[in-house]
């Protein structure tokens, strides 16, 4: 009922939207006189972000088309390299540009698609070959493709560490795979298939891995999000979360997490500076500032577009991170199998963290650096960014003049 609900308020959302660009185009053309009365800029800038706020959203697309290199502007062209039912590893291939260090950028299943990620993707282009994975909307994925949790997600990040390292020259004699950038949500799963690959010793395990506000130990500084997940049992979130998809999607009958649900509790998290925002909106469409207009509408327009995540793993993730603290305990298991983080021996593990994280509490992601036992301390290295949100770690002008340039040294210092 709960996912019948949401399809039958977002189709009559769209009609609205609909009619509200109607009438702000109507409000805005010139040869309309009421374009030109006092209220007319006010009622069709009011129209125009009610428009923007309830219209639908799909996947949004990369949509890079060029990059610079060594001083020279260069072709991107996006490339499937390995398909699988859940998600696929996308390559940003620079035209003309061979060598270069080769960066799996590994994306949220949190609810919002990779393309969050293209800030990230876009700084570090000019400097690596760039990989991404690009997990599919669950609603969208037939009940026949079989399910897909914590497990399969770790299953999913070798196979597509393999699928990079496959042509490498010197794999077979041990040399390692590409480096790997965990936003948020996977660095559990990327850590803990970089200490799966090493404790067998996979020649194409990770050379670095960079954590950004992951939670790796989230008993370190709780936030609003950790207290959510673990002042309420864990079958409340069986009962209370977790959707049916209906029948006009390819993976009716699937149980999910939906992606509007996600969505809703981000947004209230935030609400007061959401509506200053869709206020400050409303105040640059009014007075003509069409690029701070473009610039708020282009975040949304990212921020809205939702995807939903299957339940178990949302439910499998909201035990073993948020609830078990598994990982940092040492008592993860990987189909029956427990992940040593004591195995990583030679991954240069880097750990980010936002001074202003609300997501992630300092500390959280730090805690990477200490249960790898067996690591030498010449391969660790922890930044905290100050004055950063969660957003900003990965995307903004800080990630782009402060914390980006920390990456890239890390890479070239364990290449």
């Amino acid at each position: 009922m709960l996912y019948d609900a949401y399809e039958f308020q977002r189709s009559w959302l769209a009609s609205a939207s609909a009619m509200a660009t109607v009438g702000a185009n109507w409000l805005n053309n010139p040869s309309n006189p009421f374009a030109y009365l006092g209220g007319g800029p006010v009622m069709a800038s009011a129209l125009e972000v009610f428009a923007h706020a309830s219209a639908s959203r799909g996947k949004p697309a990369f949509g890079f088309g060029t990059t610079t290199v060594d001083g020279r502007e260069v072709a991107v062209v996006e490339e499937i390299v390995l398909q699988r039912p859940f998600g696929q590893l996308k390559r940003f291939r620079r035209e003309g540009v061979e060598g270069g260090p080769r960066l799996l950028i590994a994306a949220p299943m949190s609810g919002h698609f990779a393309t969050l990620l293209r800030g990230t993707v876009e700084r570090m282009l000019p400097v690596a070959d760039v990989y991404i994975t690009d997990w599919r909307d669950a609603k969208l994925v037939p009940t026949r493709d079989g399910r897909f949790d914590l497990d399969d997600y770790i299953d999913y990040l070798i196979a597509f560490l393999e699928a990079i390292g496959a042509d490498q020259d010197g794999a077979a004699d041990g040399a390692h795979g590409a480096h790997m950038l965990a936003v948020c949500q996977p660095s559990v799963p990327c850590l803990a298939a970089t200490a799966l690959m090493s404790a067998d010793r996979n020649p194409c395990r990770p050379r670095t891995l960079t954590m950004m506000g992951g939670p790796i130990d989230t008993r370190e500084a709780p936030t609003a999000v950790n207290t959510l997940a673990t002042e309420r049992p864990f079958a409340w979130f069986e009962q209370n979360v977790i959707a049916t998809v209906p029948m006009l999607y390819p993976g009716a009958g699937r149980k999910v997490y939906p992606g509007f649900l996600q969505l809703s509790g981000f947004m209230t998290m935030n609400l007061g500076n959401h509506m200053m925002s869709h206020y400050e909106l409303f105040k640059h469409l009014v007075t003509g500032d069409d690029d701070s207009a473009e610039a708020t509408k282009r975040f949304y327009d990212e921020y809205r577009s939702v995807c939903d995540m299957t339940a178990e793993f949302y439910l499998q993730t909201i035990d073993t991170v948020f609830q078990s603290h598994s990982l940092p305990k040492g008592e993860m298991l990987h189909r029956g199998r427990r992940v040593d983080t004591g195995a990583i021996t030679d991954v240069g593990l880097l750990a980010i963290e936002g001074e202003r994280d609300d997501i992630s509490g300092l500390g959280q992601t730090k805690a990477a650096l200490t249960i790898a036992t067996a690591l030498p301390a010449e391969k660790k290295r922890y930044y905290m960014a100050e004055g950063v949100g969660h957003y900003g770690i990965f995307n903004g002008s800080k990630w782009r003049n402060r914390i980006a340039p920390v990456v890239e040294e890390w890479m070239a210092a364990n290449s």
